[in-house]
């Protein structure tokens, strides 16, 4: 898995893309007020973010005061009647109450950069912008409540300053995230 894109301990990406909130989100500013930041790779028309929307706005809610925030990235081919457009985004936003950014990923180099290829996937970033963990959906798993429970001890870990000890599945399911041709 970590063949592609920015491997574990690595530099992340630096971004400055769009947000449903009209404002241009820089990964900078999140690692000078944040000490984990959770970059998620989500779409607005796949059933497993869908389904882990309300388990990951209360870790949003839970983590934030303590020095995390979750970023939503869409990076799916917005086209017209796709359903993954920045208005459809900004609708999914509203209809779902995400208490967190969610940004426009238009050029798709973000998600090529850091490695993404489904959504959800998660990428744990400490405060200096390394990556110290990434994490898809896996099909052995009973989906949500063992993803969210993992994604919550490694944030643990990153917010103690220690490596992430959980293992990192290879056998993905998800959405494959919608490229542009």
């Amino acid at each position: 898995m970590e063949d592609m894109g920015t491997p574990i301990g690595s530099y992340a990406p630096d971004f400055e893309v769009p947000g449903v909130d009209d404002r241009v989100h820089h990964l900078a500013r999140y690692m000078e007020k944040y000490q984990v930041i959770g970059v998620l790779f989500m779409g607005n028309q796949c059933p497993y973010v869908i389904e882990l929307l309300e388990a990951l706005k209360q870790l949003q809610q839970e983590r934030e005061s303590q020095g995390m925030t979750l970023v939503g990235m869409n990076a799916n081919q917005g086209s017209k009647n796709s359903g993954e457009n920045f208005e459809q985004m900004k609708v999914f936003a509203q209809d779902h109450q995400l208490n967190f950014p969610y940004l426009r990923d238009v050029t798709q180099d973000v998600a090529k950069s850091f490695g993404a290829t489904q959504t959800p996937e998660m990428f744990l970033l400490n405060h200096e912008g390394k990556l110290c963990y990434r994490r898809g959906m896996t099909q052995e798993q009973s989906a949500v409540k063992q993803w969210i429970e993992d994604i919550r001890g490694a944030i643990a870990q990153v917010l103690q300053g220690e490596p992430v000890t959980y293992s990192i599945p290879e056998s993905l399911v998800g959405t494959p995230i919608q490229w542009r041709s």
